[in-house]
């Protein structure tokens, strides 16, 4: 595992930004051996500016603009004069992570400065791949992995915590005029979208919506267990807490009947440690299992990543399991007439 070789100072600052204002990735990346955490908090602190600078700046546009420059500066190893910068361009420099990643970031969070909306569950995939799934598998290569299998389940994890995000402040993004829910859905569910944004209010057709969206990111997280069963043992427990912690913010919402219009599902500090414990068992149990298909929309990042994607069948992964206990059988039978060989020479 490469060190990271940046100033504390400059880590330290990173810190301190996350703390105030990425409460659930600081209190996950406690959980982190130090070998990783430096890199991981200078990877997600860059990734919060880059959302504070579009969703907070007066001229969303520019700041995209503004982004791509601070990106092309640090991966020329001539980062601006930034600690955050600083801290990112050492991250990527040692972890090998391609410019591919944090630019599918920045390409979403442009989407955000457009005010998008999406059509369907598909289309709001690729906005998650961009804005979530590129972190996780930025966060899998700082821990080490290299392997597809364990990039597309931290795609996953990404996916699905983005998901629980927009589940999570329906109410808050239309203060805003924004809307993240798959339109389809809501047509299907009789939920005006325009009607909604105009006086938010919640609905029942809107609560059968966000539980719709929630069963997907449960979907997700569950596939997403395999990925970190592949981690190295001593970063398990830090991504396995981050996994339940999002999932209980989504819990939350659920046991509030769906409804994130008048209220902020919140999961308080009790509550993460408890749940931060159950990852340490987490950490022990998970089964790396077999593959699964990437996500459609994840694909892009695998290749970014330097991978071939993975997208083996379901009818291919039963035909390799056949080969595998072809083999093994095969295998036992030669070891059977050596041993009845060498018998019969003995006698």
């Amino acid at each position: 595992m490469p060190l990271l070789s940046v100033d504390r100072a400059d880590l330290e600052a990173c810190r301190v930004m996350l703390r105030g204002g990425s409460k659930s990735f600081f209190a996950a990346s406690l959980l982190l051996p130090a070998r990783v955490r430096d890199a991981a908090t200078s990877l997600y602190a860059f990734c919060r500016v880059a959302d504070d600078a579009i969703d907070l700046g007066d001229d969303p546009r520019a700041a995209v603009v503004r982004l791509n420059e601070r990106l092309d500066a640090a991966y020329r190893g001539v980062p601006e004069d930034v600690s955050v910068d600083r801290a990112f361009a050492a991250a990527v420099r040692a972890h090998g992570i391609p410019r591919t990643l944090p630019a599918a970031l920045i390409e979403g969070l442009a989407w955000d400065s457009e005010g998008r909306r999406y059509e369907s569950f598909a289309a709001l995939l690729d906005y998650a791949a961009r804005v979530a799934g590129a972190v996780g598998v930025m966060m899998a290569m700082v821990m080490g992995a290299r392997d597809k299998e364990s990039l597309a389940r931290a795609a996953d994890l990404g996916t699905a915590m983005q998901l629980t995000n927009i589940a999570r402040d329906v109410g808050e993004d239309a203060a805003a005029g924004r809307f993240f829910l798959p339109q389809d859905w809501c047509v299907e569910a009789g939920v005006d979208v325009a009607g909604f944004l105009a006086r938010p209010a919640f609905s029942d057709g809107l609560g059968r919506v966000v539980k719709r969206l929630l069963d997907e990111a449960d979907a997700l997280y569950a596939r997403a267990e395999s990925g970190i069963a592949r981690l190295r043992l001593d970063c398990r427990t830090g991504i396995a807490a981050a996994r339940r912690i999002y999932a209980a913010i989504g819990h939350d919402v659920a046991a509030h009947g769906y409804d994130s219009v008048t209220r902020r599902a919140r999961v308080n500090g009790r509550r993460k440690m408890a749940l931060a414990g159950r990852a340490m068992g987490d950490a022990i149990w998970l089964s790396a299992g077999g593959p699964v298909p990437a996500l459609p929309a994840n694909l892009f990042l695998l290749e970014g990543a330097g991978f071939e994607p993975v997208v083996e069948t379901r009818a291919v992964i039963k035909l390799l399991d056949l080969f595998e206990r072809l083999e093994r059988t095969q295998r036992a039978r030669m070891a059977q007439a050596a041993m009845a060989e060498a018998d019969r020479s003995l006698a």
